[in-house]
């Protein structure tokens, strides 16, 4: 989860407010920074971290490629319907909270209601473009809590509110795809089957000139469903070679399967094996390999589109239940209970941990984004 991007650019030069100060050392010995900052960003974050101060600095600079990092929304027990907001540091195995969302309107969410005993509220969000976007909930009333999605930039450390659906809804199917949040059926304040069989389309790199510039963005509609039977659960699709893949149920039980062609604005039936093994929450890495965890075995499977099946990946009783999922930098990360649990896919054999939560609190939902800058 501590991978990163590399690649160093023209803008990468150091800056004296960012990585120098506090009585300032050279990075290497013999080298100007910018140059060492070229060559240290060759080595693996985790390596620099541990070597010394100047070191870690840098790794935490703006100026510095990100490596990845755990976002989490959390609950507790005594207040389920105070979400809260952070961010895990692979590197310092530290929690951090993510700044306030913005107070106008207030942000006021719920994930358990009196009407609904046996089974939580969905709080539905993504990640697109490096961005954690939260895109549908529901009330006290029982009413879409989102007229609009909210967004959070690891990199700028701001929130800020996207642009206003047509129809805000809640139990929906929501993905991403290529830089793109997908938002397809639903319920809006009431039923209709106008909602139930739309799909929306927003577009993150669309028109967006500047970093603060959100002018530009809007939604889209997209190709509809044919019918309105993906309103009945909150499904998260997966964007994946092009195509976003969604399911109308969740869980183990017989479902229907469609996937969205991107280029060319239609919609086909998902692969029979694929379907078939969709037995709980998936996720796609880097929108290339798709992972699933069966939550009534507990077993992690990766598809292999030219068969058309899954394969088991490992099987293990602390992924029964799983409830959602996210892929990155080799990662696969699964909220199972309340619980994180992080699969190294890279290994041979694969290995898995526990990220243990903030005190009093539990996971509703991951996602894998780059870490957030701050002073070391």
């Amino acid at each position: 989860m501590a991978d990163s991007s590399r690649s160093p650019t023209k803008r990468t030069r150091l800056s004296q407010k960012n990585v120098v100060g506090h009585g300032h050392q050279p990075l290497l010995p013999g080298l100007p920074d910018d140059i060492a900052q070229v060559c240290l960003s060759l080595v693996h974050p985790s390596v620099l971290f541990s070597v010394c101060t100047s070191w870690r600095r840098l790794v935490y600079s703006s100026s510095f490629p990100p490596f990845l990092s755990l976002y989490a929304l959390l609950t507790s027990s005594s207040s389920p319907n105070s979400i809260q907001f952070y961010s895990f540091d692979p590197l310092s195995s530290n929690w951090h909270a993510l700044p306030a969302t913005p107070p106008d309107p207030p942000l006021r969410l719920f994930l358990r209601h009196p009407s609904f005993i046996s089974r939580d509220l969905p709080i539905q969000s993504v990640s697109v473009s490096g961005n954690l976007v939260l895109v549908a909930a529901t009330t006290s009333n029982l009413l879409p809590a989102l007229p609009r999605p909210l967004v959070f930039d690891p990199v700028a450390k701001k929130w800020a509110f996207g642009p206003p659906l047509a129809t805000p809804r809640r139990w929906c199917s929501a993905g991403a795809l290529g830089g793109a949040v997908y938002v397809a059926s639903g319920i809006g304040s009431h039923f209709s089957i106008d909602v139930a069989r739309s799909v929306e389309k927003w577009d993150l790199t669309k028109n967006k000139k500047h970093p603060n510039d959100h002018l530009g963005w809007e939604w889209e509609k997209a190709r509809g469903l044919r019918d309105g039977r993906f309103s009945r659960d909150a499904i998260e699709a997966v964007g994946w070679r092009g195509k976003l893949c969604m399911v109308n149920l969740k869980g183990d039980a017989v479902k229907e399967g469609l996937m969205y062609d991107v280029e060319k604005d239609t919609w086909q039936d998902m692969p029979e094996g694929m379907i078939g093994g969709w037995k709980g929450p998936v996720a796609a890495m880097d929108e290339e390999v798709m992972y699933v965890v069966d939550e009534a075995k507990g077993a992690l499977r990766r598809y292999n589109p030219e068969k058309d099946v899954w394969v088991e990946i490992l099987e293990s009783e602390r992924l029964i239940g799983a409830d959602q999922i996210a892929g990155g930098g080799g990662r696969v990360c699964v909220v199972c209970r309340g619980k994180i649990l992080v699969v190294d896919v890279t290994a041979a054999p694969p290995s898995f941990w526990d990220v243990k939560t903030p005190l009093g609190l539990e996971a509703v939902a991951i996602h894998i984004l780059p870490r957030m800058s701050h002073a070391v």
